[in-house]
């Protein structure tokens, strides 16, 4: 009765405030003397703005009202089933016979400080080249360009070279895929290593020649092969310069599927690599392949310190625009930059490939009789016709003009007079006979170049950044410094079409499987490094360090390595040939299946026990499933006190229900970073939307909190397109738009699709879940997808991630064909208008648009029969039955937030980032292994003090390899952190957490519990470059969406 009161007290008072307010500014405007002096009359405008203002403050009154009457509903039903919690906060029976979830004493609060949120609003330089206005500017017409089909006719005046002659660096690199058509150890033994070795011996033959090296996945592997007088002469060949290791990752990660904790991740082990066994570091980015380039990589590879990158696979009449007004190189901005932090100077390849005909100059006939590995009598000739020919002293001034005429013709693309031109292809230089007929007839050239002062050019061979040093050196400028007159350029670079309408969009989607596989073993890893890392820290801490099994780290390398090695662009891409991915598959886990949970066997003989870990750095309260064998289940907590579980039954398909396993409930409080040993938590309920006969839940539902957004899920399906070229692996060329799917139903084993409402406060319980059971392996070319239809008036904006990194606004393009307005989402894409966000939040990476007003629409899965002529020479027919998971969240908009539609950034809220965390990290369920004898000795491991501030992700806590030992730890732990950029303008919600903000400082010494910090010290992102150390209780200070990495020393 005495809580009725007060809130009928409270309700009250915030009545008559809102009225007396009311009445004072009636008050004020009617004695204002200022306005009485224009004769005592209000002018029209002014009348209009308070009546607006009026029914404003009514609005607000009833929505007040109805919040205060759902307040007293909930208060009048606790106090009249007078349910009272037996034990503190677990739930517990409610008179009518349900469990409840009693209110947490603990107050919650959500204080984002108001200077953490000036970010998504703050002022950004305005960059010479933004890649939306670009594509609202292009007509993407293809008009035939002549010798250079996508572009133009290029002319110059003989003596433009005279007073400062043309530099050119020939940059001889063989690109080797770690899997394709090949798998990666059979590539290996019939071509890299080859490769390899011959690398040592031909570069040793003279000094002048030049070689370039990216993939560490596979120079490590020939390393641990090749004898110590091997490994010394490599040595020697990098200290001396010939030979240069670019971007040094662990693979050539594609930059559309890939999440930024696997970027990085590869990146450093590439790296750590380099670091112990060869004692370099990277100084240049090469990226010839990945299919379209992505923001987030010049912001890493900026973090890692290198200096300049290159990419090749750009849309091709980006490339001609681009070529037409002398930007292809330039200082790529982060659009988020609110100054020239994160510039990273770029050089964009101009052609169609980065294979010889398509390198020296625009005319790959000429191109073409200049790679001698086509010189008559070999395996491989010019398509054009025109064969090379062996340079001679009777044919060397006529070769050596047209070849320079090639490279002028090239050199107009660009700002500089210093010349970038590749030589080489997939696995080239495979037979000492390349390198040679290559080395040698392009040396003649040299020498009767640089040997005529009056052709104006010096031409020699170069690694990549002899080439970036002498553009920088030519422009006065510091390495990485921008060029004086090279414009700065935000946005990336999807989606990419080589030719016509080919748009490369398909991959997006291509082996839904797999892409799903990655996320969740990335998860594991992630987790799995933290816990070593506080485990190996805590035993030396108590002086245990000899009794822990530190020989586990070899078993983190290997996870390490089999994540990164995914991250190749064609294999999680879904562009390899089918043995390929199955030999990733088997690298990384087992793949014949869809993942399972493990069935706990309850039997009389004694207790089974469950850990679970919480691997986000913030509390949540949450349910997790385990299952059992029996429906006589009690479960306990740590101290010894029953819990409540729901018990429900398990479908073995969609009509059928299992006999034999079932599923148990838990839920709870889990904070962060924390083991539980468990047997215990809070009932759910679970809903499933009716389906109708057209494939499409039969009536609209509505996401409601204080408002409501009617939302129409179907499932839709493309066809291919009749023509000779067809969809693939890669391209995505359907037949139309897409046409109703009506053979899906509820009981239909196409699609499966559950939506479960989890009543649960919370993050966990402000987000529907959506899980679709895909199997389409009785189809031919069909692509499935699923629509989202809102009434949201989001006109031609959308909005979806890179890499889980950023955000990059889209714009539907109606000139476009409807293949050319797909893009990645890796992690979440959204639309919105005046009003509401709604975000469709993902746990694998798939192909996403919005064709409509207020549509989201995502590939879920493609099933082709053919090749689409881009080398792979198969089809997509080993799909799998694959299970596809999303979060739907809707969120109110503030009347700020409405000012920045028109904007290159846009920022997810506080709420949407940590619902993306929970939906990607799921609470860990780890049964353990019955023992034979006595109860195994388990407690609960909580090693941090505290949450992280709400906007800080921990993204890992990685555990430093021995300089002297690769499969051991040494005492030194990579502590990599990134603050969110936030939009705080969408409205708060109760997250059943404290969320707090600190502007950016967060005190690392003050985080763990138990262990001190020995060392501090400031690195760059893959740990090769060191700061100097700070104090030891120092806290450190992020900017928005900045990564950062330290090295610690935590005893």
């Amino acid at each position: 009765m005495k809580l009725r009161k007060q809130v009928t007290v409270c309700g009250g008072a915030i009545f008559c405030v809102a009225v007396f307010s009311l009445y004072l500014m009636l008050d004020r405007v009617q004695h204002d003397p200022a306005r009485r002096q224009s004769g005592g009359n209000f002018p029209r405008s002014q009348i209009s703005v308070l009546q607006n203002r009026i029914e404003q403050l009514e609005q607000l009154l009833e929505e007040n009202h109805q919040i205060i009457s759902h307040i007293k509903d909930s208060v009048m039903e606790l106090t009249d089933t007078g349910a009272v919690s037996p034990s503190g906060h677990l739930p517990f029976r409610s008179a009518n016979g349900s469990w409840v979830l009693p209110f947490d004493g603990r107050p919650t609060f959500l204080a984002i400080k108001p200077q953490d949120c000036q970010f998504a609003g703050a002022r950004r330089d305005h960059t010479d080249v933004q890649m939306l206005d670009v594509y609202s500017l292009l007509k993407f017409d293809n008009p035939d360009g002549g010798v250079w089909k996508q572009g133009f006719d290029i002319t110059y005046e003989p003596d433009e070279w005279d007073n400062e002659p043309l530099q050119v660096f020939v940059i001889p690199h063989s690109h080797n895929d770690p899997g394709w058509i090949k798998t990666f150890d059979k590539y290996f033994a019939d071509q890299t290593q080859h490769i390899l070795n011959n690398m040592v011996v031909k570069l040793a033959e003279d000094s002048r020649r030049k070689f370039i090296w990216s993939e560490i996945s596979f120079f490590s592997k020939w390393w641990e092969s090749a004898d110590a007088q091997k490994q010394e002469a490599t040595r020697k060949l990098i200290l001396g310069g010939q030979l240069e290791i670019v971007t040094g990752g662990w693979v050539m990660t594609d930059e559309a599927n890939v999440h930024y904790f696997a970027m990085i991740d590869q990146l450093i082990e590439g790296h750590q690599w380099l670091e112990r066994n060869i004692g370099i570091t990277p100084r240049s980015g090469w990226a010839v392949d990945p299919f379209g380039h992505s923001a987030t990589m010049p912001y890493l590879l900026k973090k890692a310190n290198l200096t300049s990158m290159l990419i090749q696979r750009v849309h091709y009449t980006i490339k001609k625009h681009f070529a037409s007004t002398r930007s292809l190189e330039f200082m790529w901005r982060q659009a988020w930059d609110t100054g020239a932090n994160t510039d990273m100077f770029c050089h964009m390849m101009p052609f169609y490939s980065y294979d010889v005909p398509h390198t020296c100059g625009p005319d790959p006939k000429i191109c073409c009789q200049f790679d001698f590995k086509r010189l008559p009598g070999g395996r491989i000739n010019c398509p054009w016709k025109v064969p090379p020919k062996s340079i001679v002293e009777a044919n060397v001034a006529e070769r050596a003009q047209l070849l320079l005429d090639q490279y002028r013709k090239k050199s107009k693309l660009y700002r500089s007079k210093v010349l970038l031109v590749p030589l080489g292809d997939d696995f080239r230089y495979d037979k000492a006979l390349e390198w040679d007929q290559q080395y040698n007839n392009y040396q003649k050239l040299f020498d009767y170049m640089n040997s005529h002062p009056e052709m104006h050019v010096q031409a020699q061979f170069g690694t990549l950044s002899d080439y970036f040093s002498a553009v920088y050196k030519a422009s006065a400028v510091p390495e990485g410094a921008r060029p004086t007159d090279f414009p700065v350029l935000s946005g990336d670079f999807f989606a990419y079409a080589d030719r016509e309408d080919h748009y490369w969009t398909g991959y997006f989607t291509s082996r839904p499987f797999y892409k799903s596989l990655d996320r969740v073993l990335e998860s594991h890893l992630r987790g799995a490094e933290i816990l070593y890392s506080l485990a190996v820290s805590n035993a030396r801490h108590s002086g245990m360090e000899g009794r822990y099994p530190v020989s586990d780290y070899a078993l983190l390398v290997d996870a390490r390595r089999s994540v990164g090695l995914f991250q190749h662009h064609d294999a999680i891409t879904g562009t390899a040939k089918e043995n390929v991915v199955i030999d990733y598959g088997t690298k990384r886990a087992t793949q014949d299946s869809l993942p399972q949970r493990t069935l706990i066997e309850l039997d009389p003989a004694g207790p089974r026990y469950v850990v679970l870990f919480n691997p986000v750095e913030q509390e949540r309260l949450c349910a997790v499933t385990v299952l059992v064998n029996t429906v006589r289940v009690r479960v306990l907590t740590e101290d010894g006190q029953t819990v409540p579980v729901q018990l429900s039954a398990q479908w073995s398909s969609a009509s059928q229900m299992s006999a034999e396993v079932f599923e148990v409930r838990l839920g709870g409080t889990m904070p962060l970073f924390v083991f539980v040993i468990y047997t215990g938590c809070r009932a759910v309920r679970q809903f499933v939307l009716p389906f109708s006969a057209q494939s499409s839940i039969e009536n609209p539902f509505q996401l409601m909190g204080c408002f409501k957004v009617k939302v129409q899920v179907q499932f839709m399906i493309y066809g291919t397109r009749p023509s000779k070229d067809k969809s693939g692996a890669y391209l995505f060329l359907p037949d139309g738009k897409a046409k109703v799917f009506s053979r899906i139903g509820f009981c239909s084993f196409t699609v499966f699709s559950l939506s479960s409402l989890v009543l649960c406060l919370g993050v966990d319980g402000l987000s529907m879940e959506i899980t679709t059971t895909v199997d389409i392996r009785d189809q031919t070319n069909k692509e499935l997808a699923m629509r989202l239809d809102t009434d949201i008036q989001s006109g031609d904006i959308f909005y979806t991630d890179l890499n889980g990194f950023q955000i990059q606004p889209r714009r539907r393009h109606p000139k476009l064909p409807l293949q050319a307005n797909f893009y990645p989402m890796p992690s979440q894409a959204y639309i919105q208008d005046s009003l509401y966000r709604l975000t469709l939040h993902t746990a694998q990476s798939l192909g996403v648009t919005s064709l409509e007003n207020g549509q989201l629409e995502v590939i879920l899965d493609r099933r082709l029969m053919q090749d689409d002529n881009r080398g792979l020479g198969q089809g997509l027919k080993d799909n799998k039955k694959t299970v596809n998971r999303f979060r739907l969240l809707l969120e109110h908009r503030g009347l700020g937030n409405k000012m920045m539609d028109t904007g290159v950034t846009s920022f997810p809220s506080i709420l949407s980032h940590m619902t993306n965390s929970i939906l990607n990290h799921e609470v860990l369920v780890l049964p353990v292994l019955p023992k034979r004898r006595g109860v195994p000795s388990l407690q609960t491991f909580a090693p941090f003090k505290s949450s992280l501030p709400c906007d800080m992700h921990l993204v890992n806590l990685r555990s430093i390899q021995n300089q002297q030992d690769a499969q051991t730890p040494s005492q030194h732990t990579a502590f990599i952190i990134h603050r969110l950029g936030l939009d705080c303008e969408l409205e708060a919600q109760n997250m059943a957490f404290n969320c707090t903000t600190t502007q950016g400082q967060l005190n690392i010494s003050g985080l763990f519990k138990n262990l001190d910090i020995h060392l501090l010290q400031p690195m760059s992102l893959t740990l090769m470059h060191s700061g100097t150390p700070l104090a030891n209780d120092s806290s450190i200070s992020l900017e928005p969406m900045e990564i950062s990495a330290f090295k610690l020393k935590l005893r």
